[in-house]
């Protein structure tokens, strides 16, 4: 039915686990804080102080359980504002009771100030862990003074605890990451394998089946039969190429990496990379061989685009001066910088100094159709003919777009 998408999602987390232990954290250690004070109350000089934050971070933390419940959530302007709060509770400590700066006692937030600095690790990685923990350190020296050897321990391991936590984040994202990719990969292999069998059971038996009776038919019925041999090895190619009509995208949303398995069209994927591959299969025919990789080669869709504009009109050159019986070859290289298409027939060549006079003439097929497409797009095109044994025209690409970042 068109316009009906099938979609087929799976969720996984690495990072979620974090959130709820931060959560956690954060509501137990408010608590450590308001008893803390409260078995201490007796020695503060202004306890109407600390009354007053206590009563504060108590409010904002049970207020802010859902702002730290997953990444989206946490945003920036929470955890500037969030950190504002811890380190104005240890700006506060002296004036609430000023022993806690002569025998380096507990400022008012204690330990929950740990939590706005975890929350910069998970949100952020360990540069702005980094970060965090540095204005903190810095805040718990101006408020004692004179900072002992427990304030510079407490503050190095806040520090490096907060690096390590933001260091491991960002390798579970890259895990997760490489992890979302290999399912992309193994739902595209399934999802090949199962048309290739409903294919192989329908369409491309009744193809074979309309090549053989319109051979021995002959006449017309044998011109529809080649045609419909051709359609069957084009076929073949598309499906054991495994370039199917779905893209698996990964997405990472608030709980986690998801790989979708949805219907593509042309509207969705135009600012994606594009697979060469399936812009030059249909190319395939029973005079026309198609080598490929078998992973995906990837360019920018205005660079595939033309590169195999570039390569039809190599093709329309092969059938129209080496004749409808001339046997051509498509191989497609994909190195690291650059991707390479040859397009090789085995016609009769082009004589010495023909394709300078056919620009002379104005017929500009190779000089615009394949070079000047070239030539926009950084890369090159070489054109080797010796007469008698056929034409190579090799074209060459810069890549733009890295590995990994398909479209579908």
């Amino acid at each position: 039915m068109k316009g009906v998408r099938r979609e087929r999602v799976v969720r996984m987390s690495v990072e979620q686990p974090l959130w709820r232990a931060l959560t956690g954290y954060r509501v137990l250690t408010m608590i450590y804080a308001v008893l803390l004070f409260v078995f201490a109350r007796d020695t503060f000089e202004r306890p109407w102080v600390a009354i007053g934050f206590l009563s504060f971070l108590a409010v904002w933390t049970l207020a802010t359980l859902p702002k730290v419940a997953n990444a989206r959530s946490c945003t920036k302007r929470f955890l500037v504002v969030d950190l504002a709060v811890a380190l104005t509770g240890i700006l506060l400590t002296p004036l609430a009771d000023i022993h806690a700066q002569q025998f380096d006692g507990p400022t008012l937030p204690s330990i929950w100030t740990a939590g706005s600095v975890l929350a910069y690790a998970i949100k952020g990685g360990w540069r702005w862990a980094g970060f965090a923990s540095s204005l903190v350190a810095v805040a718990n020296i101006l408020e004692r003074g004179h900072p002992g050897r427990d304030t510079f321990h407490n503050v190095l391991l806040v520090w490096v605890a907060s690096i390590a936590i933001g260091y491991v984040v960002e390798v579970a994202r890259a895990s997760e990451a490489t992890l979302a990719r290999a399912l992309e990969i193994e739902a595209a292999t399934r999802e090949r394998e199962r048309l290739a069998r409903d294919i192989h059971d329908s369409v491309l038996q009744v193809l074979a089946m309309v090549q053989r009776r319109g051979t021995a038919l002959g006449g017309e019925a044998a011109e529809l039969g080649r045609l419909a041999g051709e359609q069957e090895v084009a076929l073949r190619t598309l499906v054991s190429s495994g370039l199917v009509p779905t893209t698996y995208a990964s997405e990472d949303v608030s709980r986690g990496a998801v790989v979708r398995a949805v219907e593509a069209d042309d509207e969705e994927l135009r600012d994606q990379a594009c697979d060469l591959r399936t812009l030059l299969a249909p190319h395939a025919a029973s005079r026309v061989c198609f080598s490929e990789p078998g992973a995906p080669v990837l360019l920018a869709p205005a660079a595939a685009k033309e590169l195999a504009a570039a390569v039809s009109a190599a093709l329309d050159n092969v059938r129209r001066h080496a004749g409808a019986e001339a046997q051509a070859w498509i191989l497609v290289e994909d190195e690291p910088d650059v991707v390479i298409v040859t397009v090789r027939d085995d016609g009769p060549g082009i004589p010495a100094g023909r394709l300078a006079q056919a620009e002379g003439e104005g017929r500009l097929g190779v000089a615009q159709s394949i070079r000047g497409r070239l030539r926009d797009l950084g890369g090159t095109a070489e054109l080797v003919s010796v007469p008698g044994q056929g034409t190579e025209v090799e074209l060459k690409v810069p890549r733009q777009v890295p590995r990994g970042k398909a479209a579908g």
